[in-house]
């Protein structure tokens, strides 16, 4: 099997579900060591049970990225067990959901926290050690950002989610333009709506196939939609591509 990230490693923040787990599991299977963090550590400590037994190499960092001051000393440990950090998938998130005039500040703020103040201190840490570890002057210095289709539209109740997908979008136009001539590539991949512990009980109701029936194609998308998007800038493929915000959503806010 071809392996084209052999050698690189790789750290996903929230990997202990959903899209995140998913995307652990492609990066394992493309040959990268790839550090799991998230707060669940007993999940975590399950999927490396995962990716070893199918021949990868895995660890779990316990991680909260809402404690920014964190995040440093959990790629510290990432490097000191794994190797140079060369991958960073800043995919933590928090849903957001809520009307406008019910929201409570402290909802507000964990949602920017999580989905803007986590991805932005994610990224920047990762681009440190980029730096200083060399991945960034051999150009294989990769930061994915996980935005959402939510970045380009408004959802009904999700006024502060869609601004938080926003400022991703934003920031990693932004942080690709000061990090170009350092090499650092930062991207953002926008999916639309695929299955996940998060949303599954809602796309159960009948609210929830309604909004599916509105869509183009009349679906969710298939668990495996981002895996090409996500190995192209990964690897070698991403070495010219930076600032871009793909949107994957089978047509869904057409």
């Amino acid at each position: 099997m071809t392996q084209p990230l052999q050698g690189r490693v790789a750290a996903v923040t929230g990997a202990s579900s959903g899209l995140g787990r998913r995307f652990a599991l492609q990066l394992s299977q493309a040959g990268a060591a790839v550090a799991l963090l998230a707060r669940r550590t007993d999940r975590l400590e399950s999927l490396v049970s995962d990716i070893e037994a199918a021949g990868g190499r895995a660890i779990a960092v316990p991680l909260d990225v809402m404690d920014t001051a964190a995040i440093g000393p959990a790629l510290g440990t990432v490097e000191a067990e794994l190797g140079p950090l060369s991958i960073m998938v800043n995919n933590a998130g928090v849903g957001g959901d809520g009307m406008a005039l019910d929201m409570s500040e402290a909802h507000f703020d964990q949602t920017f926290a999580v989905n803007v103040r986590g991805v932005y201190f994610g990224a920047r840490e990762a681009a440190r050690l980029m730096l200083a570890n060399g991945t960034a002057e051999a150009g294989q210095a990769r930061i994915i950002n996980i935005a959402s289709i939510a970045a380009f539209t408004q959802l009904p109740g999700l006024t502060a989610y869609c601004a938080s997908k926003a400022a991703v979008v934003s920031m990693t136009k932004g942080l690709a333009r000061e990090w170009a001539r350092h090499l650092i590539a930062v991207n953002a991949i926008c999916p639309g709506y695929i299955e996940t512990e998060i949303n599954a009980d809602w796309f159960a109701t009948e609210g929830g196939k309604k909004q599916i029936s509105k869509f183009p194609r009349r679906r969710l998308m298939d668990e495996d939609a981002l895996d090409a998007a996500l190995m192209m800038l990964a690897g070698d493929a991403g070495r010219q591509i930076t600032g871009s915000a793909f949107q994957i959503d089978d047509g869904q806010i057409l």
